[in-house]
């Protein structure tokens, strides 16, 4: 099944429109209000002047999710790259990282899992015990700087609550997959209160190693733990702690010779994540003009990725005519990374706005260190390499929100930011930066209704400049500069229909400039007839990004819910990096996806829900041109609940679609065909049906 934009654009409006009849119906159904936490003050979705999708339990529930890589496609223009276990490298609107090895990095999309950065390392970020995800599109430049030009994902855990809850539950499904989680919480005194989670979540994978006749090598094994002390320490001060453990022990054998999940692989890899992490949030409203609030967090990890080159075994040219002799071949990248950050904040209390009134403000410094070792284990290097990566950032900020008349609202906000980065490595390359950078934003926000409203805003984003490790380059590709990006975005959002209908519509349009691309130096493996890659990046001078997102929560009825997502992208070259790069899209920004869905309460205890995702095909890498396939999954969930009790039945890609997450469009490293290059892929999940069971107490 093909979708085409005219036909998706058409089942959309069906959607939306086609129902009137089922909507006059609506009586006293509304949709619960949604808080948003990851701004500097919480508030309501309704009420933010930006793009932000909101993923809820329910949503995580619906889906049987137990990694932030299976709730990315819910959101409108936001993709991601494999190359490992897990969908670890992730694009907003069209900007992101899709890999890495040798070479530092320095992330476009920020992630945090309870205040805690994960940012570039998002293979830590499992849904256990999540109580939603927050997804912001746009520049972050003044809530989170440097880490943030295409935007930032915060997943906030279930809190403890003022009465013991909890919950047990299991899953089991196809390819040995097998979830045990449980978590409790509640007060332990009038003043404390303790939640405690555990998931244990593992999987033989979908991959079969024909050579060593295993169905594991491409496995899940991945142990999360959590556990949230708060304290109300006195009438002005809360204190919360946050201990947060991960430990992912995940193969990694994805690629085949023969472009398929069977394998012949002699040295299976693995994606390896052990991370130790704790934050501690507080606040005091001792003083009646402002609140104090922090953030300290600290995050031990120890990263492990490796996998076998030659993706074969070292006779296969016995057992197959080969036209050229084999290679054997392993790589593997040992990481260990530290990184504390301090967030601290003065937040305006109602009653002290400033100019006469009109204004609440916030003023914040904020100081990151992160140290990152490499020490990369190579068949085809004279000896170890390793390297060090040490940056060092400082940022003041701060943020106006003034109220020119009872519906209009000025927003204007502002970070100066200072980056210290310093590397170094065993090969003698030995680089240092240190630049001032700013971001910020203004927005301006009308309130039309009691329950909608408009905005528009100008927000400025930047990535810093950084260096290529490998010491073979030429002497103009070793360095690269700063990315910065201007985006122009408005947009309406707002209730509807007594409540049943929630909605956001926003268009944006981001001018590019000194596009950080990653491109791959092509080089003949010695004494064979392949080929290996040198991964840098390179500055492109401009671009743009453009395009259209729209979201809807709608309560159809008393039994019937629907939901739908879509975005509309388009990007741009205007100067290019190579020869390819002016006359095509950019790489991992698919010109369409969307997601439809709609849960249906057959009777008091059993429900249906059914959704379709899909998105357009698209461009791999700006180096080559292997794209994906346009695809669209289609995924189901029949849920019992008895109140205290719940069992599912769920299935996902039902219709067993063939998925590309990540690809190689002109390598060569088969031996049957001698080392014709040729495009490789690794592909994603294909059908699976499971069974859940639940208990909350």
């Amino acid at each position: 099944m093909n979708f085409s934009r005219s036909k998706l654009l058409t089942l959309l409006c069906l959607l939306v429109f086609g129902s009137g009849n089922v909507l006059r119906a609506v009586a006293d159904s509304a949709i619960d209000e949604i808080i948003v936490s990851a701004d500097f003050r919480d508030a309501t979705l309704l009420d933010s002047s930006a793009s932000i999708t909101v993923v809820d339990a329910e949503a995580i529930s619906q889906r049987q999710a137990r990694h932030l890589e299976q709730l990315l496609n819910l959101a409108p223009n936001v993709n991601f790259s494999s190359g490992a276990s897990r969908g670890r490298f992730i694009q907003i609107r069209g900007i992101g990282e899709r890999s890495q090895f040798i070479e530092p990095l320095n992330p476009s999309v920020g992630i945090l899992v309870d205040g805690i950065d994960f940012t570039g390392i998002a293979g830590a970020a499992t849904t256990m015990d999540i109580e939603q995800v927050e997804i912001l599109r746009g520049p972050q430049g003044t809530l989170y700087g440097a880490n943030a030009l295409a935007g930032l994902i915060s997943l906030q855990s279930v809190q403890p609550g003022r009465q013991t809850e909890g919950n047990l539950s299991a899953s089991v499904g196809d390819y040995n997959t097998q979830t045990l989680s449980g978590s409790l919480g509640g007060p332990v005194s009038d003043d404390l209160g303790l939640r405690v989670a555990v998931q244990q979540h593992s999987s033989d994978g979908f991959v079969d190693n024909d050579f060593l006749n295993r169905d594991d090598t491409n496995n899940i094994d991945e142990l999360s733990l959590r556990s949230i002390l708060a304290w109300q320490a006195s009438d002005n001060t809360r204190i919360k702690l946050t201990v947060f453990h991960v430990n992912a022990d995940n193969g990694y054998d994805a690629f085949s010779l023969d472009n398929s999940r069977r394998t012949l692989s002699d040295n299976p890899g693995h994606d390896r994540h052990e991370a130790t992490a704790a934050a501690v949030q507080a606040s005091w409203e001792g003083n009646q003009n402002f609140a104090l609030a922090s953030t300290f967090s600290f995050a031990d990890n120890n990263l492990q990725y490796g996998f076998d080159e030659d993706w074969t075994y070292a006779d296969i040219c016995v057992d197959f005519v080969c036209i050229y002799d084999g290679y054997a071949s392993v790589d593997n990248y040992i990481r260990d990374r530290d990184n504390s950050s301090l967030d601290i904040r003065l937040i305006s209390r109602e009653g002290a706005q400033i100019f006469a009134g009109t204004t609440d403000w916030v003023l914040g410094l904020y100081w990151r260190d992160q140290n990152e070792t490499l020490l990369r284990q190579y068949s085809f290097a004279s000896g170890d390499f390793t390297s060090d990566f040490d940056t060092s950032n400082r940022a003041i900020y701060g943020q106006l929100d003034t109220q020119l008349s009872e519906a209009l609202t000025l927003t204007t906000g502002l970070r100066i930011e200072n980056r210290d980065a310093n590397y170094s490595d065993s090969q003698l390359v030995d680089h240092g930066v240190d630049e001032n950078l700013y971001g910020g934003r203004i927005a301006l926000s009308y309130q039309t209704t009691a329950n909608a409203r408009i905005y528009g805003l100008i927000s400025r984003g930047y990535k810093a400049g950084g260096v290529n490790s490998d010491p073979g380059l030429e002497a103009a590709d070793r360095e690269f500069d700063t990315e910065r990006m201007w985006n122009v975005e408005t947009g309406i959002k707002g209730l509807w229909l007594d409540g049943a209908v929630q909605a956001q519509v926003s268009a944006f349009y981001q001018l590019r400039d000194d596009i950080q691309i990653k491109q791959s130096l092509v080089q003949p493996i010695e004494q064979t007839n392949a080929t290996s890659f040198t991964d840098y990046f390179g500055n492109a001078a401009k671009g743009k990004n453009y395009g259209l997102e729209v979201e809807f929560n709608w309560l159809a009825s008393e039994t019937v819910a629907l939901f739908g997502s879509l975005g509309l992208l388009q990007t741009e070259f205007d100067t290019p990096l190579s020869e390819t790069l002016n006359s095509r899209d950019q790489a991992h920004a698919p010109s369409y996806q969307f997601a439809l869905g709609s849960t249906v309460q057959l009777t008091n205890r059993l429900a249906l829900s059914l959704d379709i995702e899909g998105k357009n095909k698209f461009f791999l890498s700006p180096r080559h041109s292997a794209q994906t396939r346009a695809y669209e999954l289609l995924n189901a969930n029949l849920t019992y609940d008895t109140g205290d009790w719940e069992l599912s039945i769920w299935g996902r890609n039902l219709t067993d679609r063939e998925i590309i997450v990540r690809g190689f469009g002109s390598f060569g490293n088969d031996p049957r065909k001698g080392y014709m290059t040729e495009p490789y892929y690794q592909f994603g999940a294909p059908r699976m049906i499971g069974l859940s069971g639940k208990y909350d107490f």
